[in-house]
């Protein structure tokens, strides 16, 4: 009898085991995931709050289970960010996740015609917790400027055309740092040595590359035009470069520069100052940067449009040969009533 009883209170006591490992392994690993999503916790939160915020998000199959495994977890506080819940995720993995902050990077893409620090902080401000008016403040702040071997003109070029991966609680001034790493890295070596040996320093390449880019569409003529300004910077030439003018002027969509436009007071008009502006008129694509980097070797001074408007440019070496392409240029635009 006694053997008897042993085995089976043995054997109920290996079925209640079971029955207890089976509801460990449920509450903390078994796969809690309905539908896969982010969650973002703008501030650190209480565990209760982040169980109403889970919950009102409609991703989990059971929020109950997850109280469970988050008090096993010793959850006291949920960390800021953003995280991506998947399928196949349980209890723990998301306890642990919100616990140490184990955010999902968001991607930052960087293209298009950035051209003011505005536009540049919407962009940024769209993937970010930060508001547009924070990231323009750490772009209009001179010390953080300064700190990082640019100045209020300038700082702009630093940030340069790509996708990058960040934490979304990231604040203005660390994504001016890991933007300001990934300047170091773009410049550093090759890029870096042939701008010495142009008597440049990359921030006046990105402004010259600018300047290029708001020229032409068409990348294969980067180099020619980048050596035209070049040769004229030689010879002290004025850069005489309309889109400087149509920054000066804040109207990017204007499509006859007059005389008129010419008279503008502005650092950034080069038919009125000698040399380059005080700092980019867009964020240039990294073509245009190495546009500049390996500019042609030529003696062109002048360029203007193609009467055939398909967006290629004439390359001149004289004025008046010049003058001729501008004016078959100039009577294309009047016979379609462009002005």
């Amino acid at each position: 009898m006694t053997r008897k009883f042993v085995a089976v209170t043995a054997g109920l006591l290996f079925i209640a085991a079971g029955f207890l490992l089976l509801n460990i392994y449920n509450t903390l690993y078994r796969d809690n995931i309905y539908k896969e999503g982010y969650i973002y916790i703008y501030e650190k939160s209480t565990p209760e709050d982040f169980f109403e915020l889970i919950d009102s998000s409609g991703l989990l199959r059971k929020t109950k289970s997850l109280r469970t495994a988050a008090k096993m977890e010793k959850l006291s506080v949920a960390e800021p960010g953003r995280y991506k819940l998947v399928l196949g995720m349980g209890n723990r993995e998301i306890a642990r996740m919100v616990k140490y902050g184990w955010q999902t990077p968001v991607n930052i893409t960087l293209s298009g015609n950035i051209r003011t620090k505005e536009r540049l902080a919407a962009i940024l401000s769209k993937s970010m917790r930060s508001d547009s008016l924070s990231l323009l403040n750490m772009l209009n702040n001179d010390s953080i400027a300064e700190s990082m071997g640019f100045d209020s003109k300038n700082f702009i070029g630093m940030f340069i055309p790509n996708t990058y991966q960040m934490f979304w609680t990231a604040s203005p001034k660390e994504i001016a740092i890991r933007f300001k790493r990934e300047y170091d890295l773009f410049w550093k070596g090759d890029r870096e040595q042939k701008a010495l040996k142009m008597g440049l320093t990359p921030q006046q390449v990105i402004t010259l590359a600018s300047i290029v880019s708001e020229e032409s569409n068409i990348k294969g003529e980067y180099q020619i035009i980048a050596g035209v300004y070049l040769n004229r910077i030689k010879k002290g030439m004025p850069l005489q470069a309309d889109p400087t003018v149509k920054y000066a002027l804040g109207d990017f969509a204007l499509k006859r520069i007059l005389y008129k436009h010419l008279e503008t007071d502005s650092p950034y008009n080069t038919y009125k100052i000698k040399g380059l502006p005080p700092g980019p008129i867009t964020i240039p694509p990294t073509e245009a940067i190495d546009g500049v980097l390996n500019s042609s070797k030529h003696k062109y001074l002048y360029f203007c449009a193609k009467e055939t408007l398909d967006g290629t440019h004439s390359f001149s070496e004289t004025l008046s040969e010049h003058n001729k392409k501008a004016k078959a240029y100039q009577r294309a635009l009047n016979r379609l009533n462009i002005r």
